[in-house]
């Protein structure tokens, strides 16, 4: 598969490779695919086009020369191409801030690399590593501190949750895996003796959480969650919801994840998204009030019917 990204990953890897091989002449190709995060075959081919690189002109004493023996490669002309390729300020200050904030993620394993990495990208920086960024974690750090400490002594814990999918409050006993952030929020990853499954549970929702004596012990099958895309993962298994939304609620298409936004051409967009829990949907449509129209599932329109006819009866009551 081949596109415009590609490409780019290609260029930036070319434009490093000869610098990295002037540094280390006659290194194994093996060697340098793994250090380069490439197949031997990828990288093969990355040699055979840098032999038709260079400067204009292109004779043979302005293209990039190598000697290729067997297993080795040294490059024996650089065409001038000998210094490795510089991140811009943008790319530095981002690196900067995302490791920054790594560093300071509780539960983080494997902090003195992070910290190493840090030290190189801000000496490389300059100045700029000191322009004024703060990396600040959740105001609830105080709770992310004591759940990574139960994380790190290796016992069960039994806590406290508040679900607001379901807002409801149920105790249950969890093996804690790892302490993460996704998204701004910390989580406790851990499998759940309730569920029988791995859960992600937002910190700032334990109540109360109690560490016992017993160790924590997932089974084999505690398969950590990929969380790169986020949290929430809609699967075609959940419920479709529908929705007519106005213009002051066209937020939500970008705070929750949805299948698919038709616009109608007017001030309306028609909103489908999958839900774990029709009462979660309940609540938040209700609190949108009228900028959003409930097209479907029929359940859902008669959940909202039901509590909304509820809480004007009780405006309707004598004394109230």
């Amino acid at each position: 598969m081949t596109g415009p990204r590609q490409s780019a990953d290609r260029l930036g890897r070319l434009l490093l490779l000869v610098p990295y091989l002037l540094a280390r002449p006659g290194i194994l190709v093996a060697e340098a695919a793994s250090d380069l995060g490439v197949s031997e075959k990828q990288l093969r081919e990355d040699l055979e086009l840098l032999w038709v690189c260079g400067l204009p002109g292109y004779g043979p004493g302005d293209l990039i020369d190598m000697a290729l023996d067997g297993d080795r490669v040294t490059i024996s002309h650089d065409a001038g191409i000998n210094r490795p390729l510089r991140l811009t300020q943008d790319e530095a200050l981002a690196l900067v801030v995302a490791l920054r904030m790594l560093a300071e993620t509780p539960g983080t394993g494997h902090r003195d690399v992070i910290e190493r990495a840090l030290a190189k990208i801000e000496n490389a920086a300059g100045d700029l590593a000191g322009a004024p960024v703060a990396v600040r974690l959740p105001a609830n750090s105080k709770r992310v501190d004591n759940v990574r400490a139960a994380v790190e002594s290796g016992h069960a814990l039994r806590m406290t949750y508040y679900t607001a999918a379901r807002d409801e409050t149920t105790e249950r006993v969890v093996d804690p895996m790892r302490v993460l952030m996704v998204g701004g929020k910390a989580y406790l990853e851990a499998w759940c003796r309730n569920a029988e499954a791995t859960r992600l549970f937002r910190i700032d929702r334990i109540d109360d959480f109690t560490e016992l004596d017993e160790p924590s012990l997932p089974p084999a099958d505690a398969v950590p969650h990929d969380v790169s895309d986020g949290v929430f993962h809609p699967t075609p298994d959940l419920r479709l919801v529908t929705l007519r939304v106005g213009r002051g609620s066209r937020w939500i298409t970008e705070y929750y994840p949805v299948e698919e936004v038709t616009r109608t051409g007017g001030e309306e967009w028609v909103v489908t998204m999958r839900v774990t829990d029709l009462g979660w949907a309940q609540r938040l449509l209700l609190g949108l009030g009228p900028d959003v129209t409930v097209i479907g599932p029929p359940e859902l329109l008669r959940r909202i019917r039901e509590q909304a006819t509820a809480a004007l009866d009780q405006y309707s009551t004598p004394g109230r």
